[in-house]
């Protein structure tokens, strides 16, 4: 055994060895095991693509039924494009989503027509990778119309989150800027996004997987999109502040994808955590052979997620002798 494969494996035992390590681990060796980068990929994808028609439909709602209330009507705009801290600044600019506030009826339709179409395609994207993420075979999958279903309740809980933020917002206002009603604000949008992430993981997920199974990593992705949007704030204070319009505009587009693709990949991460847990897929080998029971279990579960028919069985087994730890 050479001095490179002797540390790994000391590395390998010890965070077997380890609960805390060896969960880590094993959510990250998980994410691996189920492609779940690509599902990241594919939820960020049609997140970009129904952002700016969310914003042309919101803009334009906003419009018709609050050219009275002009307050309410920036606060409402502010805390739906205060979401994505990449490009917020940027999308209520004189240049931005402003340009799109004098939108007819023909350009809320288009909006509309986008907007389903995106968030269509970021509901199914989230419900397949829940089901990849949790394993479940072809077989027990919801059909299409069930997927619609949820697909229209992801639609609402995206349109309470906008209620919601535009509520903590206000507290702020109410409070005059005051430090702590800014930390209330921010302890109750912690709060929110928990719950928003308990209920986002109950609708995307398979009815087969019990409620109570999904709070762990709901917690965990709610405190960490909380910290995802504060950090983007930060960064793009410090990154695009002094950047050229072209440049700036470039850095926006390219930050608001990878901020996209970080949220999804959060999300997905947070579903591991639930899977890894609920089912105790810990520890996991570093460097196999030997495999742990953990590592069947994972390896046997991506190969049953094959069943697409009743008639169809897929068995697994290992080749002997099965070391064991």
């Amino acid at each position: 055994m050479n001095p490179i494969e002797r540390t790994v494996r000391r590395v390998d035992a010890f965070q077997q060895r380890t609960a805390l390590a060896s969960l880590l681990f094993g959510v990250i060796k998980k994410f691996g095991d189920d492609a779940a980068g690509n599902l990241a990929a594919l939820i960020a994808y049609y997140g970009f693509l129904s952002l700016f028609p969310l914003l042309l439909v919101l803009t334009t709602l906003l419009g018709i039924f609050f050219a009275h209330d002009v307050a309410l009507h920036h606060r409402i705009l502010h805390s739906a494009v205060g979401q994505f801290p990449i490009v917020g600044s940027q999308l209520t600019g004189p240049n931005g989503v402003s340009s799109l506030r004098s939108g007819s009826m023909v350009g809320l339709i288009v909006g509309l027509l986008g907007l389903l179409w995106g968030s269509f395609g970021v509901s199914q994207a989230a419900q397949r990778a829940m089901a990849e993420v949790w394993n479940v075979p072809g077989v027990v999958r919801p059909g299409f119309l069930p997927r619609l279903g949820r697909s229209v309740a992801f639609l609402a809980l995206l349109g309470l989150d906008v209620v919601l933020t535009t509520f903590l917002a206000g507290l702020v206002t109410i409070g005059h800027g005051a430090l702590w009603f800014q930390v209330l604000a921010g302890l109750l949008g912690v709060v929110a996004n928990v719950a928003l992430y308990v209920v986002g993981f109950r609708i995307l997920t398979p009815r087969t997987i019990a409620t109570g199974l999904l709070i762990p990593g709901a917690v965990m992705g709610g405190v960490g999109w909380t910290v995802l949007q504060f950090g983007g704030t930060a960064l793009v204070g410090h990154t695009l502040r002094h950047a050229s319009q072209v440049y700036g505009f470039f850095g926006s587009v390219l930050g608001l994808i990878s901020f996209l693709y970080l949220a999804a990949e959060l999300a997905v991460y947070a579903a591991e955590l639930n899977v890894v847990r609920a089912r105790h897929l810990y520890p996991r080998s570093i460097a196999p052979p030997p495999l742990t029971r953990a590592d069947e279990a994972v390896l046997s579960a991506v190969a049953q997620e094959g069943e697409r028919r009743p008639e169809q069985r897929v068995y697994v087994e290992f080749a002997p002798p099965r070391q064991r730890h």
